[in-house]
This record gives C-alpha cells, sequence and structure tokens, in this order.
C-alpha cells in the first residue's frame, strides 16, 4: 500500500479546507518550500521542505499536515458538492445519487440523532444481557459483527493465498480496543501511562450509557484484563506481515475443536454466509485462547466486554456527548488532535468510507478524463519497462528465480482511475431517516454480499478501494496495481508539470507498487497470486540478506527521543520505496532519450528535479503524540524517512546533488535490491 499512515484504522480525523498560505504552491513545483541554509547532502528531506515545515502549523482538527492532507482536502471538497447536491434532489430509489444524497442526510440531522440518544444500543446490549451459555455468546458476537462492531476477531470472504482460483471463509485474530497487542504489553513509562488513560476513557463511556462511577470503573478495569489477555495470545504486528505465518487452512470441524461449543458453522449461518467446509484461521493460537477464554472466563465478564465493544464501535454513530468523548481518546490522546472537524465534513468522510462506490462513480464523472487515463499508461508502460531490465541486469539472481520474476512481472495487471465494472448496490434501502439504521443497514449489506462469495471464483476486475480516495495499492492475490482517480491528481501527477517532477512523484509511486510484488511479503505469492516459494534457495537468502541491509538502516532511524522505527514492521513499504525510486529514475533516464535535454527549470537540473518531486509529496508535519502511534502501528516509515532512506542508498542522487563520501545522505554501506 502507498497510503500516509495508519489513519483509517485508529484516527478518526479527516482532512480541513484551510484559506490562506496553505495553498500557496503552484500546481506543479513550490521552490518556496526549499531551506537553502540545509545542505541537500546532509538532510534531503528537510533542504527540500524546511522553508515550509518552519511557516506551516497543523491545523488544531489534525494530528499531521503535510502535501498530502492538502490533496485529500481538495477531493473531500469536491465530494461535498456532489453530495450536497444530491441530498436535495428528488432521485428514484438504489441509484447512486439517491444512496449516497439520503446517506449524507441523514448523517447531517443532528436534531435526530440528539433526539434518539443511546436507544439505538438497545437491540445490542438486550442480546447480550440474554446470554447464558456459548451458543448465545455467539449469537451475541454475530448480531454485533453484522452492524460493524468487531469484538474478539473479523470474519471474511477472500482468496484461498494458496489457490487463488477460489474465495474461502477467513478468521483474523481482533477485539482490541487500543491499536495492537504491543500497546497491551509494552512496559515502558508511556504505555504504561497510554493504558492508564485508556481504562479512564472505558470507564468514561460506561458512565455516559447509564453505569455509575464505581461500576463503570469495575468494568473498564475487566475490559483492560480480558483485553491483555488477547493481547497476550496474539500475533505481533510483525509477525502478521508474514503469509506463511497467517495461513492455516483448515476443515470446520478442526476450527470447531479450537474453540468447544462455539461451533463455526452456525456463527457462519448467523452471519449470512453460504455453507463451507473448510476455513482459514489465521492466527490459531489466537483462536485457541479465545475458546479457552470462553469457558473459563464468566459469562458477566464477556457481558462486560461486548458492551464496551457496542459502546466503543458505534459511538462515532451516536450523540454529541459519546462521539466527543470517543474522539477526546482516539484522536487527542493517540493523536494530539485538539478539534473535531465540522459535521459536514466528517459525513462526507463517513459517505466516502461506506459509500464509496456510489461517491466515486459521481467523482470520476467531473474530475478524471481519458487523457489522464492516457498518459497514466505510457507511464505504466516505461515503468515496467525499467522494472524488466532492472530484472535482466540483476546480478545476484540465477537464471531460473530470473524467469520466474520476469513472468510474474508480466502477469501483473493494471487498475487505473476508477472500475470499469461496479458491483452497485441493489437491495440496499438507505433513507432520510435514521442515521445509525442507514450505517447498520449498509455495514450489514456489505458484509453479506461479500461472505456470498465464499466457494465462488474470485471477480479479479474487482477494486479493493474506491475512486475518490489518495491511495494506491499492490495486491499480491490479484497479482494488480490500482491507482484510484483520486492520487491521480496534483502533486502526485500534474499535466502541467515537467516530466522530472511527474516521474518523481506519481513515477515513484508507480514503481514503489510494482514493487510491493517483490518486497518481503510479496515475493512469497507467484504470478497467479498464490503463496508459493518460486525462489532458488540460494537467491533467496541474497534477498534476506539485502533485505536486512534495509531493516537495520531503518532500525538506526530515531523519530523521537528514544522512538526508533521498526524497521522489520516497516520492511515491506521501505524496500517498495527504495526499488520505486530506482525504477522511476531509469524510467525517466529513458524518456529523455532520443531528445534534447531539458532546459533546467528553477535553476534545478531534470535529475535534480526528478528527487525534488519526490521529496515534496512528503513534506508533513506531525504531532509527537501521533508520530509515536504512527511508528509503533504502521508499516510506513514516517515522512523524513521515507525520503532520506531511500536517497541515501543511491548514487544518482549523490551525482545529481554532487555529494561526496562523508556526507550524511551517503550511506557507508548502501542498500540495493531491485
Amino acid at each position: 500500500m502507498f497510503n500516509k499512515s495508519f489513519r483509517k484504522l485508529f484516527v478518526f480525523v479527516t482532512t480541513v479546507v484551510l484559506t490562506g498560505s496553505i495553498f500557496a504552491q503552484s500546481s506543479a513545483f513550490e521552490i518556496g518550500r526549499i531551506d537553502p541554509s540545509i545542505e541537500a547532502c546532509n538532510n534531503f528531506y528537510r533542504y527540500a521542505n524546511g522553508s515550509w515545515l518552519k511557516k506551516t502549523e497543523i491545523p488544531a482538527a489534525f494530528p499531521s499536515w503535510g502535501t498530502w492532507d492538502i490533496l485529500v482536502t481538495r477531493n473531500r471538497e469536491k465530494s461535498r458538492e456532489i453530495l450536497e447536491t444530491a441530498m436535495k434532489e428528488k432521485l428514484a430509489p438504489g441509484t447512486s445519487r439517491q444512496l449516497i444524497g439520503d446517506y449524507y442526510a441523514s448523517c447531517m440531522d443532528e436534531a435526530a440523532i440528539e433526539a434518539a440518544g443511546i436507544k439505538p444500543l438497545d437491540p445490542f446490549f438486550k442480546e447480550i444481557d440474554s446470554i447464558k451459555d456459548i451458543p448465545g455468546l455467539r449469537n451475541a458476537i454475530a448480531k454485533l459483527h453484522k452492524a460493524g462492531s468487531g469484538p474478539l476477531f473479523g470474519f471474511y470472504s477472500y482468496l484461498d493465498d494458496k489457490d487463488s482460483t477460489i474465495n474461502i471463509a477467513n478468521v483474523y485474530q481482533g477485539g482490541l480496543g487500543l491499536p495492537n497487542s504491543d500497546y497491551y504489553l509494552k512496559t515502558d513509562e508511556k504505555s504504561v501511562e497510554l493504558r492508564g488513560k485508556y481504562v479512564a476513557h472505558v470507564a468514561r463511556m460506561f458512565g455516559l450509557v447509564g453505569e455509575d462511577a464505581a461500576t463503570a470503573k469495575a468494568h473498564a478495569d475487566s475490559v483492560m484484563a480480558f483485553e491483555t489477555r488477547l493481547a497476550k495470545a496474539s500475533t505481533s504486528p510483525v509477525d502478521q506481515r508474514d503469509p506463511t505465518k497467517n495461513y492455516h487452512k483448515m476443515p470446520v470441524t478442526e476450527a470447531d475443536k479450537l474453540t468447544p461449543g462455539f461451533d463455526w458453522s452456525a456463527y457462519a449461518t448467523k452471519m449470512g454466509a453460504p455453507k463451507f467446509t473448510s476455513i482459514n484461521i489465521a492466527q490459531p493460537d489466537f483462536i485457541k485462547e479465545a475458546g479457552k477464554m470462553m469457558n473459563d472466563v464468566p459469562m458477566a465478564e464477556w457481558k462486560t466486554y461486548l458492551r464496551w465493544f457496542a459502546v466503543n464501535n458505534f459511538s462515532p454513530r451516536l450523540n454529541k456527548t459519546l462521539e466527543k468523548a470517543d474522539f477526546d481518546f482516539y484522536s487527542t490522546t493517540l493523536s494530539g488532535t485538539t478539534e473535531q472537524i465540522p459535521r459536514w465534513r466528517r459525513c462526507t468522510r463517513n459517505t466516502d468510507n461506506s459509500l464509496g462506490e456510489a461517491l466515486g462513480d459521481e467523482f470520476v464523472k467531473t474530475n478524471f478524463t481519458p487523457a489522464a487515463k492516457k498518459r497514466m499508461d505510457e507511464l505504466i508502460d516505461n515503468l515496467f519497462a525499467a522494472y524488466r531490465e532492472h530484472i535482466n541486469k540483476n546480478e545476484w539472481m540465477g537464471e531460473a528465480t530470473r524467469k520466474e520474476a520476469l513472468n510474474k512481472l508480466s502477469a501483473i495487471r493494471r487498475k487505473i482511475g476508477y472500475p470499469d465494472k461496479m458491483r452497485g448496490y441493489a437491495g440496499l434501502k438507505i433513507d432520510k431517516g435514521s442515521y445509525f439504521e442507514n450505517v447498520s443497514r449498509l455495514t450489514e449489506f456489505l458484509s453479506t454480499r461479500d461472505l456470498q462469495d465464499i466457494g465462488k471464483a474470485p471477480d479479479k476486475g474487482r477494486w479493493g478501494t474506491t475512486a475518490a480516495v489518495v491511495n494506491a495499492y499492490y495486491n499480491p492475490n490479484y497479482n494488480d496495481i490500482t491507482f484510484p482517480a483520486g492520487i491521480l491528481q496534483s502533486p502526485f501527477f500534474d499535466f502541467k508539470a515537467d516530466d522530472a517532477i511527474n516521474y518523481g512523484a506519481i513515477g515513484v509511486v508507480i514503481g514503489h507498487e510494482l514493487t510491493h510484488g517483490f518486497d518481503d511479503s510479496g515475493s512469497q505469492y507467484d504470478g497467479d497470486g498464490n503463496q508459493k516459494m518460486w525462489w532458488a534457495d540460494a537467491d533467496r537468502k541474497q534477498f534476506e540478506d539485502r533485505a536486512n541491509c534495509v531493516t537495520e538502516q531503518f532500525n538506526g532511524y530515531e523519530a523521537d527521543k528514544d522512538l526508533f522505527v521498526n524497521g522489520k514492521l516497516t520492511l515491506g513499504e521501505n524496500i517498495a520505496d527504495l526499488g520505486g525510486m530506482a525504477i522511476a529514475f531509469d524510467a525517466f533516464k529513458k524518456s529523455m532519450e532520443g531528445k534534447p535535454r531539458p532546459a533546467n527549470i528553477d535553476g534545478f537540473s531534470p535529475e535534480q528535479r526528478f528527487f525534488l518531486g519526490w521529496a515534496q509529496v512528503w513534506a508533513e508535519n506531525d504531532r509527537p503524540e501521533y508520530l509515536r502511534l504512527i511508528v509503533q502501528s504502521d508499516p510506513h516509515s514516517p515522512a523524513e524517512f521515507r525520503v532520506n532512506g531511500p536517497t541515501s542508498n543511491f548514487p544518482a542522487f549523490a551525482e545529481a546533488y554532487g555529494c561526496k563520501t562523508g556526507t550524511k545522505m551517503i550511506r557507508s554501506k548502501q542498500c540495493k535490491i531491485w
């Protein structure tokens, strides 16, 4: 994935349009961002962005602010125009505009949401209170899952990791209120302090749904103990990146043995899934521990845990008091944000997140052109050619492995702009009534629709993201790269920019996604999307040695005092940045062959502008709390290291800026893989 950070999971904010100098940039390149007092060869990120970083304050409603946020903000503004118009129109039920217009309208109806108070929680509390045994526990978990709450585990349909021709049932560990298991287990001062704040937050939320202070505190302590036990059984964030450690396909009868009395088939029926005989339990040790807890934890404690997950997950769609309390912990405590974004911005974000296909269908009508798609196709063609050349010239790879790598590269499909065919929302009811009910119906609709894929061949034309999102990704099971319309805009992709800037920005993004097919995780899948070791043993050893160089490099980056980047957690993204830069630079050089050399612009050579194009898309100021969050939880490195990390390994950068041996941007031990 190319996405900026961890926001989808725990930072419940979105971007905001500000007026004034924050938009004072050309569509292609802003020379005023450069800080000439910093040597490019000592800290290229600070050189390329230093003046902007010094003068730019983080808006109160954000955990960070940077170039990326500016683009997301523009897209949100465009989406808002679509939604504000659609909500006022009389439209036939089931059309994209009716769905997004009514959904947005219900989200904006604060009076109705306030009048409902916490009543929408009553059916869930009633189900939870009625639990007497494990079958009752199973049914309550299914009810919460269908409505969008996530206690204990996730259940979904996805390709069989070792047979990409079929979708199977999958179970994945979950059920934690903090970002990941490390937050429960680390013993440093800040981690201990944060756990105390989390317990206080849980108690506060229980109080807001009617519990007295003593009961709320006791229940919060119970939740912490319960989740800590789950955390101890959880697969670590680093190990979750290794596909071999998260594939454990087994007969359903074997899964039932992990959780005596739970009955996975009965749970799946409650979820609306078709019958199946095998299931991938991604983390069996976690599920086995959950099964033990079903039998040795009193049902009263299970009820407390499930009540917490109902309150925690549903609070953003309830009244202002609960929504604000949720914001105070997950946005302020975890990421330093001090102010909520306005209601309309939250509703625009929520509509995009929930009905993204319908909103994206409208978005691309005015924000993506056939010319943009054609130009992207040309750039991707050039990146493919450069990648093929790199593989052919790779000096450490044997011929048998090289052949397999070339076959995989040639099989990678591309998706640009928006899906050719929409899945649609046939049968979904959305109206201008209850926002809570709209969200619940939509969540159940999407879950049931996806689960119906179990046992069927996958539709490999399907997208895993929406058209308006600012992101790009590689999917190892589909072996494809996707570039939504949302990211194919300035500063990543700009018709008015020179080739150097575009290759440095969107070109590296393309190269980054292609390299994910050959990073430490993606390289474990073949061209058909199956988890399969296609490497010769000696070649794999060479690859892993070179990957270790990258791990060690990023382990040495100190993001804040005593806060170091986790080189293992970020390895895949760091390999992708390193490979993406090398491939994009060679594609750019090839694009200049047979043509007059481009003139310098703003005093910079084409090669220098290539690197400036990459560096400036990552300009970003972070709050300390947010920086700590992403370093502990995000597989992407902080922005400064995404720029300086790959460039310090790259001889062409040193040549472009005349860097001498001994300067900080020239590593004595340079890492190179692709």
